[in-house]
């Protein structure tokens, strides 16, 4: 098999579970769509340097990781989600999605990477720490962190963000 072959063979593959992953580190569909593209497009770029094709997957974590963080310092992505939400049916457990999302979007972007990746992605802390080129201290603490802000704009109505681990998939 091609390289080329080898990297659209990927791309369709991970191309849904890398926008949703945006989505939920960004809480915007079309932001989340251009990191998306931006992620595999530094991926192709880098291609024909990757050694091992198996080594793919991580290296896109990283990418998108690494995107999201650089894109979310500038000033204007710094606005903040409205209080109307499309419509959708709802459930209890819809709510409680929508809810949660846009809580993580009040979170700062580190500890809301952390925990995209650990409850969602359902990275270990290992895992995640190399995504994020950090420590896994600097994980388990930006993941505390992350959780206690969660329950501080939440309160009572958290849900239980370990059960959410793959809820759009």
């Amino acid at each position: 098999m091609s390289r080329d072959a080898e990297f659209a063979s990927l791309f369709s593959a991970r191309v849904r579970a890398v926008r949703r992953t945006a989505y939920l580190m960004c809480g915007d569909w079309h932001r989340a769509e251009d990191l998306a593209q931006t992620a595999f497009a530094k991926l192709y770029a880098n291609w024909p340097r990757l050694r091992d094709p198996a080594a793919a997957d991580a290296y896109l974590r990283l990418t998108l990781t690494t995107t999201y963080l650089d894109d979310s310092r500038r000033f204007w992505h710094r606005e903040r989600a409205t209080d109307e939400l499309p419509e959708h049916g709802t459930s209890y457990d819809e709510d409680d999605r929508l809810m949660l999302l846009d809580a993580l979007a009040q979170v700062p972007p580190r500890q809301r990477a952390c925990l995209v990746l650990r409850y969602y992605d359902d990275l270990s802390v290992e895992e995640t720490a190399t995504a994020l080129r950090c420590s896994s201290g600097t994980v388990k603490s930006n993941t505390s962190r992350g959780i206690d802000a969660l329950r501080r704009i939440l309160g009572d109505s958290m849900p239980d963000v370990t059960t959410m681990s793959g809820a759009t998939r």
